[in-house]
Parts: C-alpha cells; structure tokens; sequence
C-alpha cells in the first residue's frame, strides 16, 4: 500500500532518508541501488527491511509531505498522477502513517520528530502523548519526554518573540513548567549534555521577566539555571557549545557579576564558527563592557583604559568572526541604544588617544550611510 509504482527520484530519497532512520546499513544500501536505478518498484526494494511497520508509516508520512509542498516543485511531480494520488489530501497520508503506528511508541517517537521538524507543533506533540499512552515508562521512552519538552519550551520562545514585536500577548508561562516536568523524568533516568541544557535553558526563562530579559523576578530559578549548566559543562563535548556560554553568561549578568559575565561572553565568541550569523554573544559581550565603562571611576584611569581596551580589541574580534556588516550593524544599534555611554567612551577614546575606536563609531554611525539591518533579537534557545 505504500507507494508502489516506479516513484520519481525524489520520493526515492525521501523514503531512503526515512528508512536510515530505522534500518541497518545493508538495508540503506539496497535503497541507494534503488535510488540509482529507479526502474524496480520500491516496494521490491524495501522488502528485505527488518521492519516493514516502520517503513511504512515514515513513507506515507513522507508522502504527505511530498503532497503538501507538491506547488513548490517547477512542475507538480507525474509520480503522483502515475502512483494515483492526484488531489489526495497530505491530512489523510498523516493520519494512515499515524493510525498504523498507534500501538508502537517509538515509530511514533519518529514521527513526532518529522512533525516537529516540520513545524507542526500541535500534531508533533498529540503524537508524544499518544507514545507515552502506550509506553509511559520514561526509562525506555525518554524521548516522548524530550520531544514534548522541547515543543513546550519552542512554542513558549517563539510566542516571546511575537509578544515583543507586539504582535501577541504575554505567553503561557505552563508550558516552561510542563517542560521542566518531563525533562525532570528524563533526567531521573538518562542525564545528558542536551538535556541539562533544555533544562538550564527553561529555569532561566523562569527566572526572568517575559517582556525584558534583563528583568530578574526568580533568583532561585536563575541559581538553578546555573547549576543545570554547571552539570552540562562536566558533560563531554559540554564546553565547546557557545550556546551554552551564551546562556551562562546570561544568567551571571541577571546576578550582577558581570565580569564573570564577560568571560563567559567571550567564551561564547570564540566558540562560534567563522561567518556565523548569530551575532548574540558579540551583542552581549560590547553592552556588558560597555555598562562596566560606564561604572568605572572617571579618576581611575586604569579602569577606564582597561574598558575601552577590551572593547576596542572584542570588535576586531568580532570583525574575525562574523560578516563585517553584521558588526557595523550591532554597533549602530548599540549607538543608538545607549547614546549617552557611547558619547562618553568616544571622548574618553580620544582623550586617550585610541582613534581607531572613535573612528569606527564615527564610521557606524555616519549620516546618510546605508548599513545592512541587524536582525531582530530573538530569545534564547538551544
């Protein structure tokens, strides 16, 4: 009943691509001939599989999607004519993939995966109560428990960035608590790097307020926020993730440690691939040095020096890292911010000679110069 008859290349590939979910190599390496030689059925191909149930509700869901974005192709594929789908509705490939997988908690687990992949939050997490009906054991399906919690915290992230822009109300703050119950289930039974990040991640938007996130309004939340990093960092792998810096650096600022703050910033810099778009920790990093500009003493020279030295030598290196536009973007935003801290270090700059640094100000915010828009900030997420 899957698709059956000399399917085009594409759902060739999507069907591969499923079955290496859930197959051993050998059994991939049929497929690739498949792929290669399209002309025998797929359904010759996919006989040796060692499970056909699986197959199966990954192939129609792939089918689904094939249908649903069928308009984005140059011409609609002739497979789906050929195969006798013409105006078959992807809804019903979803609910057959679904209701031949209900009795089986991880063929579910993997299409909740495809749907979350797919943005389809609602069906993605229908699917993980539907795995944790049939098997609600968190030792033998934690990923039900990760896959729901990470829907939670998303939709709870993606409302915040709609609340900001003004768009949408305050969000649900139960969805960061149905979070932290399931990733505390999972922790009970499999502690990992994702999972201590997960949930550093979800205390930390408990531990602030949900329209400024400089804003503390949980203390207690936040100290656990760091202690969940802390225990992701022991992890392996767990101190090359700038994303975790990032977030660590965070939570030390809402403390009011901001040194600690900036180390953990700069951290989160170095870490972050060449030409990476994600300029978040040389945003943090330039606003943190400059607040400890500002609370620096006038009279202390040493102080001040130091401020403006680090700034200078952080967006060179922020010039290394990320796009230059990028940069002059985050600068120019930065100027416009906090006009009053930057008119002050640019005098103190050229009080002490540094004129490269005035130069660049000067040259982000320079009248009629087109610069490229910095990207919206969006909130935390992992």
């Amino acid at each position: 009943m899957m698709v059956c008859i000399y399917f085009s290349c594409t759902v060739l590939f999507f069907v591969l691509s499923c079955a290496m979910l859930c197959c051993a190599v050998p059994y991939c390496a049929t497929l690739c001939c498949a792929v290669a030689c399209p002309g025998p059925r797929l359904c010759e191909c996919l006989q040796v599989c060692a499970c056909p149930l699986c197959v199966a509700a990954l192939a129609w869901c792939y089918l689904g999607l094939l249908l649903e974005r069928q308009e984005e192709f140059p011409d609609v594929p002739m497979a789906i004519h050929d195969c006798g789908y013409s105006g078959t509705d992807p809804l019903s490939c979803y609910g057959t993939a679904i209701k031949m997988a209900k009795e089986d908690a991880f063929i579910l687990n993997r299409l909740a995966k495809v749907f979350l992949l797919l943005g389809k939050d609602e069906m993605a997490t229908g699917i993980c109560s539907m795995a944790l009906d049939v098997l609600p054991d968190p030792e033998l399906n934690w990923q039900a428990y990760c896959t729901r919690a990470k829907i939670k915290v998303t939709t709870y992230v993606r409302g915040l960035e709609c609340a900001k822009q003004g768009v949408a109300g305050v969000p649900d703050r139960q969805n960061l608590a149905e979070a932290k119950a399931d990733l505390d289930k999972v922790l009970s039974v499999c502690p990992c790097l994702r999972t201590h990040l997960e949930m550093g991640q979800v205390y930390y938007y408990m531990g602030v307020d949900a329209m400024q996130e400089r804003l503390l309004v949980d203390e207690s939340a936040i100290n656990a926020s760091l202690v969940s990093l802390a225990r992701a960092l022991e992890c392996d792998l767990g101190d090359l993730l700038p994303e975790l810096q990032l977030l660590r650096g965070k939570c030390l600022l809402l403390k009011g440690e901001e040194l600690n703050a900036v180390e953990c910033f700069k951290r989160a810099l170095e870490l972050e691939a060449p030409g990476s778009t994600d300029t978040q920790s040389l945003r943090c990093l330039l606003e943190t040095l400059l607040a400890l500009f500002s609370q620096s003493c006038p009279g202390s020279g040493s102080g001040v020096g130091n401020a403006m030295s680090q700034l200078e030598t952080w967006v060179r290196r922020g010039m290394e890292h990320f796009p230059p536009e990028l940069v002059r973007a985050e600068l120019q935003s930065l100027c416009r911010a906090h006009t009053a801290e930057v008119s002050e270090l640019s005098r103190a700059a050229v009080r002490a000679g540094r004129m490269d640094l005035v130069r660049l100000l000067l040259d982000t915010v320079q009248p009629g110069r087109e610069g490229r828009r910095r990207p919206l900030v969006r909130s935390m997420t992992v």
